[in-house]
């Protein structure tokens, strides 16, 4: 925000223009001290997020996508290539830097075989395109905890007014409520330069968006509708529509005048948005891979997680209140279900048959105070790893583990916004010069944690349609099924209504070229144990539709399929003998409580008899 819209920094987080205390922290004598960056209170945990709606975020992100249309008073002077200074707006200045930055990031590691492809921008925003009201923020769709501005107080503040605004604390069953006020910048800094492009000036004060009202000394709103319609035309605006999608596929242009075209193109919608029905064909880049990302909100929000999970995701939709609790393992495991199955569902609806890829995803290693750092006990993260990683799987979607900070500690974190999401911890490694890099060698895994739940069998390669996909931590068992595709002039009759999770299109695929299906079957799983596969469907056939190999070497389990007719369905099972060590409880409701049900029920009916053999 300083070099294009140049402001105080040091004025940010006194005018509540934006939050910085995941960056560092002040001590006691309100210094900055380096030794507790990226630590935060207890109290203070998700209140990053909050800076969406600040006044400094909010307005870049504006400017950045759609400066040309609600900031075009601000212009911004350059020098070109040539040497000669350019007046340009703000828009053109955010977006050429950033395309010219991608150009040189593209050009210089586009050529290295690990790099699949680019994203264009980590969790996207609109900023204030498409604000509803300038007196409050959307409480189901951007987090309210701390002292939350509105638009209007966040302008006034960051004009160097002080002002009252609300401020939000943790609750149940919604995640925050209002509780008090509290007044930011008693002070009266500005954020705003004298050398500036709006020469000191607040820049929506400057685009008659508000005013200052001497007499009543309080901010009033003079343009309500200003960033939900276009200034000049008064037309609706679809941050998507308009702005978003246009860029895109600018960036995507120019990202491949340097790399070659078979790079993937990644994107995302904005943080806990489904996929627009607006992303049509049209508005999709060449090699396009969804990826949006995914945490549990509640567990994340709360630094907590036991057998009470919520869906979140469904509360802040409208789901009614009860539906949205469960209980137990298995009710995580399809809480969680249900919310990945829904992104990727929309997903389809809107791309087709376009990949789905949760970009980031992950769990607090310091949930429920931090008891697992001291007592080495990593239950429940297994198993909220377990119930994370089980959901992605029923959906078929890969995913990008946030696994891996080598500056993560028990008391830092990952060193950023008090987030601690790494499952590997320095403090419990072994120096580089004990470890060896054999793929069989257990120091390879060496300062890992939660392992039993991150590394399991998946389906690497299968030669066909895959239909389900089973895995149970407890036993090291997993089941896959599947099945060979129809030719293009077969009625698809799963296919009526667009594709789902649990019904894919069967057929319009490519032709297959190989009969062998892949299995990657991790040797911490298998080591000293048998592998057994297995077909119900072959049951009661004469001869076997498949043979199989283990091969430990490359941990991969072959399956070759003798019968690949069009429509030829598979299902095998796989087994460990000796079975896995269970490493926690699957419950649920039913199983913890039903001796409390009849207990109570054989209560009350105890006494209801009584009470009737009494009356008679």
């Amino acid at each position: 925000m300083a070099s294009s819209v140049p402001s105080d920094l040091d004025a940010l987080e006194e005018s509540g223009s934006a939050w910085l205390n995941g960056l560092r922290v002040k001590t006691a004598e309100g210094k900055y001290d380096e030794e507790d960056r990226g630590t935060v209170k207890p109290e203070e945990r998700g209140l990053w997020s909050t800076g969406y709606q600040k006044l400094a975020a909010a307005t870049l992100a504006t400017c950045f996508w759609a400066g040309d249309t609600f900031a075009p008073k601000a212009k911004v002077k350059r020098r070109t290539k040539t040497g000669n200074e350019e007046e340009v707006s703000i828009q053109q200045f955010l977006q050429d830097d950033f395309l010219d930055m991608w150009e040189v990031l593209a050009d210089t590691v586009g050529h290295l075989p690990g790099v699949l492809g680019f994203e264009i921008m980590n969790e996207p925003h609109r900023g204030y395109v498409e604000l509803q009201s300038m007196y409050g923020w959307d409480y189901n769709t951007d987090l309210h905890l701390g002292a939350i501005p509105s638009p209007l107080h966040s302008f006034t503040l960051g004009a160097g007014y002080s002002t009252s605004v609300p401020h939000y604390t943790r609750s149940f069953p919604m995640p925050t409520r209002h509780t008090s006020s509290v007044t930011l910048n008693t002070a009266g800094r500005k954020v705003w330069r004298e050398d500036g492009v709006t020469e000191g000036k607040c820049i929506w004060e400057m685009h008659g968006v508000w005013g200052w009202d001497e007499q009543k000394k309080e901010g009033i709103v003079l343009r309500e509708n200003y960033f939900k319609r276009h200034p000049l035309t008064g037309k609706p605006v679809d941050w998507y529509n308009d702005f978003y999608f246009p860029f895109l596929s600018r960036w995507a242009d120019r990202v491949r005048t340097v790399v070659d075209n078979d790079k993937m193109v990644f994107v995302e919608a904005i943080p806990n948005e489904f996929c627009p029905s607006s992303w049509t064909p049209d508005h999709q880049p060449g090699n396009l891979v969804y990826a949006p990302h995914w945490y549990d909100l509640n567990a994340l929000f709360n630094k907590a997680f036991g057998d009470f999970s919520v869906n979140v995701q469904g509360l802040s939709r409208g789901m009614f209140l009860l539906k949205a609790f469960y209980w137990g393992h298995i009710g995580a495991r399809n809480n969680f279900s249900l919310q990945i199955k829904n992104l990727a569902e929309a997903a389809y609806r809107s791309l087709g048959e376009k990949p789905v890829l949760i970009g980031e995803c992950g769990i607090p290693m310091d949930m429920n105070q931090g008891e697992a750092f001291e007592s080495e006990d990593w239950t429940w993260q297994n198993r909220m790893m377990d119930a994370m990683i089980t959901a992605l799987e029923r959906s078929f979607i890969g995913f990008t583990l946030w696994n891996y900070n080598p500056s993560n500690s028990d008391l830092h974190g990952d060193t950023w916004n008090g987030e601690n999401f790494s499952f590997f911890a320095q403090r419990r490694a072994l120096p580089p010069s004990l470890l060896t890099l054999d793929q069989t060698s257990p120091t390879l895994d060496n300062g890992a944690r939660l392992l039993r739940a991150v590394v399991r069998p998946y389906a690497a390669k299968v030669a066909g349609i895959p239909l389900k996909w089973k895995y149970e931590l407890n036993t090291g068992d997993c089941e896959l099924e599947w099945m060979v595709p129809y030719s293009n002039g077969h009625e698809d009759s799963q296919a009526k209504g667009g594709p789902t999770v649990d019904q894919p299109p069967l057929v319009g695929h490519p032709t297959l070229t190989s009969n062998t299906t892949e299995i990657f079957f991790p040797h911490i799983l298998s080591q000293d144990r048998t592998l057994s596969v297995s077909s119900p469907l072959d049951s009661s056939s004469a001869s076997p539709t498949f043979t199989s190999e283990y091969v430990p070497s490359l941990q991969t389990l072959y399956i070759q399929q003798l019968d690949m007719t069009p429509g030829k369905k598979y299902h095998i099972k796989i087994r460990l003998d000796p079975s896995l060590k269970q490493a926690f409880e699957l419950n649920d409701f039913w199983t913890d409580f039903i001796g409390h049900i009849y207990l109570g029920g054989g209560f009350i009916f105890a006494i209801a008899a009584w009470f009737f053999v009494g009356f008679l």
